[in-house]
This record gives structure tokens, C-alpha cells and sequence, in this order.
């Protein structure tokens, strides 16, 4: 079976990946705060969902805009400093 084709990330898109990643991890240790396992589980499968839904997207400005409203979600949800991990 022929490999599929490798895509040449630009610098902006290698700079939002960074900042998707930084995001997920915060969203991560944030969870970690949840008492019960079983909420804490749900909440896990949750988060990991959200991104592999979104992980075929490759428009820089949509990219940016799922950052914003995860960052947003992150912080009304889980009560993590997030604002230790900025935007920029």
C-alpha cells in the first residue's frame, strides 16, 4: 500500500500546531483538578475527541479560530490557569 504524500507545514502552520499542542496539554493537567474518576474519564475522552475531530484542518485563520474558542471553552469548563499559556 503506496504511502500518502507528505505536506510541507509553512511556518504559520508549524507555529499554530505548536499552540494546538500547548492547548491540549493545558487542557489535559487542567483535568486533572476533576474529584471523580469517572467525570474526570468522560472529560479525557472528551477533549482528545474534540481535537481528532479537528485534526484535518488545515486553513490557518479556522485553525486560529479553534484556538480561541478552545481556549474560551477551556476556561468557563475547567477551573486551570490558563492564562499561564498565552494566545500569542
Amino acid at each position: 500500500m503506496p504511502r500518502p504524500a507528505r505536506v510541507t507545514l509553512s511556518l504559520k502552520h508549524f507555529i499554530l500546531k505548536q499552540r494546538v499542542l500547548s492547548l491540549y496539554r493545558t487542557a489535559i493537567r487542567a483535568s486533572r483538578v476533576i474529584p471523580d474518576p469517572a467525570t474526570r474519564k468522560e472529560t479525557l475522552s472528551w477533549i482528545r475527541a474534540e481535537f481528532e475531530r479537528n485534526k484535518h484542518i488545515v486553513d490557518l485563520d479556522l485553525i486560529g479560530a479553534k484556538l480561541r474558542a478552545g481556549r474560551r471553552e477551556l476556561e468557563q469548563i475547567l477551573p486551570y490557569p490558563t492564562e499561564r499559556y498565552p494566545a500569542s
